[in-house]
């Protein structure tokens, strides 16, 4: 079974589409560790709504902190500090799917960032969404992860932009499992359908 690590170029980027599709797909368990903001329609919420199989497990998060804001600050406000040795991976015979906070150097508290929860052995991938400076943050966000020797791979989240994606091909030489385009909405009909698409190229 394999676990894989669901992180974006910054927030807002379509993680966690990306995560109800990436579990759909594998019937997959989700877990994410850190929630910041919006506990009462937060993203296991979204996932567990969006997805259609009866496999899947939704795991409680690690930290649930009220305020959306940077995990550091939401916890310094609520009034707690992140133990990354708190932070554990739910037991699970099944797939797992983990679903990072922001970006990648996020900082969880005054030392260590989302990429410390990352283990060696962990499949990444990456939602890269198109915007002025995209390319840049998707580049040093793939370079911080080859340097750490994992197995990368990207999805495109929101509506095609050939010039930036053919620049991030050729300078990361990393596998594309698809895009998720700006639909109008997302439901589990949509999800199924992207589920089946990107399914054999995970």
């Amino acid at each position: 079974m394999k676990t894989y690590f669901i992180t974006g170029i910054s927030t807002d980027v379509g993680k966690t589409i990306a995560s109800a599709i990436v579990t759909e797909a594998l019937q997959a368990d989700y877990w994410k560790p850190i929630q910041a903001g919006e506990l009462d329609h937060d993203d296991k919420h979204t996932v567990k709504k969006l997805i259609s199989n009866t496999k899947s497990k939704i795991h409680p998060n690690s930290y649930a902190l009220e305020t959306p804001m940077s995990p550091h600050a939401a916890a310094d406000i609520d009034g707690v500090s992140i133990d990354i040795k708190q932070i554990n991976a739910p037991k699970t015979k099944n797939h797992l799917i983990i679903e990072g906070a922001g970006g990648l150097l996020v900082p969880i508290n005054d030392t260590q960032t989302i990429l410390d929860l990352i283990k060696p052995d962990y499949k990444v991938i990456v939602v890269s969404r198109h915007y002025l400076g995209s390319i840049n943050h998707t580049l040093l966000t793939v370079n911080a992860l080859k340097e750490k020797g994992f197995d990368i791979s990207v999805i495109f989240s929101g509506n095609e932009h050939k010039t930036t994606e053919d620049i991030i091909n050729k300078m990361t030489k990393v596998p594309v499992i698809g895009r998720i385009n700006e639909e109008p909405y997302f439901d589990k009909n949509v999800v199924s359908d992207y589920a089946e698409l990107f399914k054999s190229r995970l």
